[in-house]
């Protein structure tokens, strides 16, 4: 039985742990040797994801210390599997005793009694936000792969709730990742409106992929796009995926829709990237771009209706430490994520031709 939590062919990722266990990490095999790696190549990835760092996340206070266990040696990677462990330090699980008696709207406790028989309720267990914690280790050493060929994968906020970026000033920081001054104004009001209403809000993340070279990627069932879409689909809080124009494109002709080809002293370019840089399930060369959408946090203190597992109908206020809004955090998992899938496709793309073998 395939437990579902590995993924990749060539780079492959396999994740361990629960949100209030002693520990959460990942194994990565297929790294290639040779690769320059520390914990601090990790550690900016972790501290992006970590909680505790505004007010508009959870008050968990984790170090979020990543621990390399294996596959490292002198500070170059050797090729065999590297193991990365972040221990859990900080657990209220005293906090969560009581909702193992009923199922919380928007989250896994039903479905994960109806898979198993049981369930680990302590901060949702497997199916918590935590659990990402170990993709964004993973993804911090895939991106650091990439950088080696040149290849950079940039995610941001789009838009919470009901405000949008209109614009990009990559000159902009702040603690919601919205690279815009005035965007990120209201939609921190927003969110404080919906904190006293005892309220959460979601969002899209927008992420770029620049450098990936034309060829990427499959054609058939493992599409880069596919792949991507997977990948990004597995992070909890994400319930929609577009790549390219997405959903725009199907309001459109195919003359509007189509990006043209030009020859720009000798190289094969397009004057328009509707495609998000990927045709065929293969990448194109230009920018790859796609959103997410991410739901609003389903841990909520507002009363809600739900039912224990004796099959009452209750009333319920979550208690806990809990993000009014997930989008901020989730930005560089789903940068980690993506970064994943990109080298794995990459390395799968150095078999794909006969001279490749024959040049090594």
């Amino acid at each position: 039985m395939a437990a579902g939590s590995t993924f990749g062919k060539n780079f492959r990722v396999t994740t361990f742990g629960e949100s209030h266990g002693a520990a959460l990490g990942c194994v990565i095999d297929g790294c290639p040797a040779g690769l320059p790696l520390s914990a601090d190549d990790i550690i900016p990835y972790m501290k992006r994801r970590k909680p505790g760092q505004s007010e508009f996340t959870t008050k968990r206070n984790e170090d979020d210390e990543p621990e390399i266990l294996s596959g490292v040696f002198e500070g170059r990677t050797t090729g065999t599997p590297i193991a990365i462990m972040i221990r859990n330090k900080d657990q209220h699980s005293k906090d969560y005793s009581e909702i193992a008696s009923y199922y919380r709207p928007g989250h896994a406790d039903y479905t994960f009694d109806e898979k198993f028989g049981f369930r680990d309720y302590r901060g949702g267990g497997r199916s918590s936000g935590r659990e990402t914690a170990a993709r964004v280790a993973a993804g911090a050493v895939a991106a650091k792969l990439l950088s080696e060929l040149d290849i950079s994968v940039h995610a941001y906020t789009r838009s919470i709730g009901p405000v949008e970026i209109s614009g990009y000033d990559a000159g902009e920081s702040n603690d919601l990742y919205m690279p815009e001054h005035e965007a990120y104004m209201k939609a921190s009001e927003y969110i404080r409106e919906l904190m006293e209403k005892k309220d959460s809000a979601g969002g899209v993340i927008e992420c770029v992929a620049s450098g990936v070279p034309a060829g990427i990627g499959d054609p058939v069932f493992d599409k880069l796009s596919a792949c991507l879409a997977h990948a990004v689909m597995s992070i909890g809080a994400v319930k929609g995926f577009e790549i390219g124009d997405g959903f725009e494109s199907a309001k459109r002709t195919g003359l509007e829709n189509n990006d043209v080809f030009v020859s720009e002293n000798g190289h094969v370019k397009k004057r328009t990237n509707h495609s998000g840089g990927i045709l065929g399930g293969i990448s194109d060369g230009s920018d790859i771009v796609f959103r997410c959408a991410v739901k609003p946090t389903a841990s909520i203190a507002a009363t809600q209706q739900t039912v224990n597992k004796d099959g009452d109908n209750i009333e319920i206020s979550i208690r806990g430490r809990h993000d009014p809004v997930i989008v901020p955090r989730a930005v560089v998992v789903v940068e980690a994520m993506a970064a994943v899938t990109i080298a794995d496709a990459i390395l799968s793309d150095s078999c794909d031709r006969l001279e490749a073998l024959r040049g090594r």
